[in-house]
């Protein structure tokens, strides 16, 4: 029913002969696929069913607000609001962590080139609307790795770590002002060598967009799930990030709080996708994303909110 809904759009449309190739999902229910032309022409098909994927409204906005401050990601080319539909200019089947298969003394010059593009998006005021992450909620957006990850389901343990991830939020940002585009790793970076500047980095999957801290883009690209990132590469590119406008000092301990209450929350979301939703592969992730959790718990005056996770979680429970 689906597929004929798709090829109906299709046939009226001007790559209604363009042969289609299924590319490779993510966590959600959208699915994607390059359509081909003949003269080596390709675009991107995504789609993205209203009943299962909400609607696509944000995702069109933030393209347009990206593309707008002379950043790359994809332009919307058609459009089926009602059917969930789009066409995508197509940036290019190179993400950074294929590319750094077989190129990996090119991570640096991939990572700060991310990071001109990190500061290019926050020196522009965010589109309005979009959620801020302030510290309520981000403590109350760890609250799926209780849901789900908890081996420990003590209510009084949960209140504990919820009030301790909230005073370092309260901390380092009561007030966060800047655009996160969230799902920022290196599956979701195409590198694009033949461009210039910030136009090599190609930004994909920014639907979820929000208001946060500076760090907390970052912290999802060092402290990726899915492939480990030079360490060396921490202090230098939180100093790129950071320039003249933050102390270093103050900058460097909200990454690390930023990238705790991220990682508590992938806990929940790798569990729930595996335990709710069949996809096992996501298990095979965890041990990762509990190692970078003792990374950054490892900081100054983090010992009691480390006590208090490695008693509520076990990685090691299936």
């Amino acid at each position: 029913m689906r597929n004929e809904i798709v090829e109906n759009w299709l046939a009226l449309s001007e790559w209604a002969e363009w042969r289609r190739t299924p590319l490779a999902g993510d966590a959600s229910a959208r699915r994607y696929e390059r359509l081909l032309g003949p003269e080596n022409q390709s675009v991107i098909l995504m789609d993205a069913p209203e009943e299962t994927c909400g609607n696509q409204s944000r995702f069109v906005e933030i393209a347009a607000h990206i593309n707008e401050i002379s950043l790359a990601a994809p332009e919307v080319l058609a459009w089926n609001e009602a059917g969930g539909l789009l066409v995508l200019s197509d940036l290019g089947d190179v993400d950074f962590a294929k590319h750094m298969v077989t190129s990996p003394n090119d991570e640096q010059t991939l990572y700060m080139s991310t990071v001109d593009v990190l500061k290019t998006l926050q020196s522009a005021p965010a589109p309005s609307g979009l959620t801020k992450m302030t510290p309520v909620v981000g403590s109350e957006m760890i609250g799926l790795a209780f849901d789900w990850a908890a081996k420990d389901q003590s209510a009084d343990l949960a209140a504990d770590i919820t009030a301790k991830v909230q005073a370092l939020l309260a901390e380092v940002d009561p007030n966060p002002s800047v655009l996160s585009l969230r799902d920022f790793h290196a599956e979701n970076l195409i590198w694009r060598p033949n461009e210039h500047g910030t136009a090599r980095v190609g930004l994909l999957d920014f639907q979820d967009a929000f208001v946060t801290h500076p760090t907390y883009d970052l912290a999802s690209l060092l402290r990726d799930a899915r492939r480990d990132v030079n360490p060396d590469l921490l202090n230098p590119l939180i100093g790129q990030l950071a320039g003249g406008d933050h102390n270093l000092a103050d900058f460097k301990r909200a990454f690390h709080i930023m990238a705790i209450q991220r990682n508590l929350r992938i806990l929940g979301i790798f569990n729930r996708l595996a335990k709710q939703d069949g996809k096992m592969s996501y298990l095979t992730l965890i041990p990762r994303v509990w190692a970078h959790l003792q990374t950054d718990l490892a900081e100054s005056d983090m010992s009691d909110l480390a006590r208090l996770i490695e008693r509520a979680f076990d990685p090691t429970e299936k």
